[in-house]
């Protein structure tokens, strides 16, 4: 192997060619991949993209659910030392548009079923290459490719200029190669989209060591293993399956397992036959596991590590999974955190139960007053985190970065929490108003922006409502103009199309007039106690 100038993520594969060639590094669909097989494919598909034009620092973008073609791109990218800008796949053609032109992104790879919403994105994007992976075999609901066509400016870059081709035969047709780019732990690796309180989504840049130290967390805290068989059944355009569970594992030598989408019977059926060692959730998906008829017949013997994050694990999911012998590690984390922030150690699940946790090995925390002076022990103040899994700024938002830093370099996460005797954090609030459903962030900005299109609407407020299901669901509260009318289906069909279907409010409530502040803002506190209930 001899000496590399990579020292990101991109070089891991590699690293890996003698220690684990033969060791499989992923399973999905039911196909077995080798860590050497992996490579291959890898330094492939970095072959191709160098060959479409991509270099260090450019940016390629994916768009999909769970995927093998997702780790090549991810690796591929990483190994040109060039940007990866993983796309949530239940956006909306515009939102998606958006991550393409903020990133610059200038080759989308996307499965086919996806093809449909990608062709009505792309125009009016930097994107100069389309590349579609083949997932008909996965029982998606496949719709066929539509050529789009062109408008009345040939000349605009976007969907008719694209060259479109087909993922599997990109591969075929390049020259495997051994690429070693200098890139360095300070280098940029991933643009993840985080909602913002303004509306438009932020890109939060993760660089190669934020990475790689969030993933030496994982493995000190969870104590991962090179014999760690991991499934992943969270989306991997989401910071905590990537972070937490993704390259962790690839890191200590472990292997993978793919699931495109999270079904209960499923689930329990690939744990069984795999002997998953670890897999990672949020409540609901705990909960769905341990509701589901298979559930007291299923051997889980090969399970020893369940972690969780997005909110509180409830005492009832506890208490199901203690009857098998299991237990979690909750956490707390976010985007720009890579995401670890906190974690509870599962053998104190029970007695910190609704804890978020001790500070990750090489991560420090701390909760501070409105004067940024140390909070009292049980005193809520903001969270502010340090450390090497931290990032540096927001892709392009020289302001979101100043705004997002103490004065002495402390992260500010915009949640409130308070410390126990301890140092077990506990989160009593948000101050960004953030929702998070079934895993899933949302930020009630973005919604209420694209209410207040509606040309009825005088004003309006979205809020997060407790669900015994999703942990909590979207209502938006709506004041009409005088004279205007509206219903809830009128409010739902607009969004229809323009939001991802997990943001559109399950309940649209009408009111008179809102409670404000002296200085005429929606006092959404006083919402959420009238109606969380």
């Amino acid at each position: 192997m001899g000496s590399l100038l990579n020292q990101g993520i991109g070089s891991w594969l590699e690293r890996r060619r003698e220690k684990s060639g033969d060791k499989p590094a992923v399973i999905f669909a039911e196909k077995s991949t080798s860590y050497r097989e992996l490579l291959d494919r890898v330094e492939r598909l970095a072959a191709a993209l160098r060959e479409r034009g991509i270099s260090q620092g450019d940016r390629v973008a994916y768009f999909g659910e769970n995927h093998v073609a997702f780790l090549e791109t991810l690796l591929a990218a990483a190994t040109l030392g060039a940007i990866f800008v993983p796309l949530n796949a239940r956006l909306a053609a515009p939102e998606l548009a958006f991550g393409l032109t903020d990133s610059g992104s200038r080759i989308l790879i996307h499965p086919k079923s996806l093809t449909v919403v990608a062709a009505a994105a792309l125009r009016g994007t930097p994107v100069t290459h389309r590349i579609v992976v083949d997932d008909t075999a996965l029982g998606a609901a496949i719709t066929a490719s539509v050529p789009v066509v062109g408008g009345e400016d040939d000349d605009e870059p976007g969907a008719d200029d694209a060259v479109l081709e087909s993922f599997e035969e990109v591969l075929a047709a390049a020259n495997p190669e051994s690429i070693d780019v200098a890139v360095g732990l300070d280098d940029p690796a991933i643009i993840l989209y985080t909602s913002g309180t303004t509306g438009n989504p932020k890109g939060a840049l993760l660089t190669h060591g934020n990475l790689t130290w969030n993933a030496i967390n994982v493995i000190i805290d969870y104590d991962y293993q090179s014999t760690e068989v991991a499934l992943m059944i969270s989306p991997l355009f989401h910071v905590a399956s990537l972070g937490m569970g993704v390259l962790p594992t690839l890191l200590k030598g472990g292997t993978l397992v793919l699931e495109p989408r999270f079904d209960p019977g499923r689930v329990l059926d690939v744990i069984q036959r795999h002997r998953v060692t670890s897999m990672s959730g949020v409540p609901t998906t705990y909960q769905m596991l341990s509701e589901h008829p298979l559930w007291e017949s299923t051997d889980l013997s090969s399970l020893r590590q369940l972690t969780c994050g997005g909110s509180a694990v409830p005492i009832r999911v506890i208490d199901a999974f203690e009857e098998r012998g299991l237990r979690f590690s909750g956490g707390y984390g976010m985007t720009e955190t890579a995401p670890g922030i906190t974690s509870i150690p599962a053998a104190r699940s029970r007695e910190k139960a609704g804890s978020a946790g001790l500070p990750h090995f090489f991560t420090s925390m701390r909760v501070v007053d409105e004067e940024g002076r140390p909070a009292e022990v049980g005193e809520p103040g903001e969270i502010q985190v340090s450390g090497p899994n931290v990032i540096r700024e927001y892709w392009n938002r020289p302001d979101a970065t100043s705004e997002a830093y103490a004065p002495d370099g402390w992260f500010r996460t915009g949640d409130i929490g308070y410390l126990d005797d301890d140092g077990f954090l506990t989160i009593s609030d948000r101050l960004k108003d953030m929702i998070i459903s079934g895993g899933e962030n949302i930020y009630p900005a973005q919604v209420e922006q694209a209410i207040r299109e509606i040309d009825a609407v005088g004003d309006v407020a979205v809020i997060g409502v407790p669900d015994e299901r999703w942990g909590e669901v979207p209502w938006a509260i709506v004041s009409l103009r005088e004279g205007r009318e509206l219903s809830a289906e009128d409010v739902r069909r607009h969004l229809q199309g323009r939001l991802a279907r997990f943001k559109v409010p399950k309940n649209v409530l009408f009111v008179d007039e809102f409670p404000r502040t002296a200085s005429g803002k929606i006092r959404k506190a006083d919402l959420r106690r009238k109606y969380g209930a």
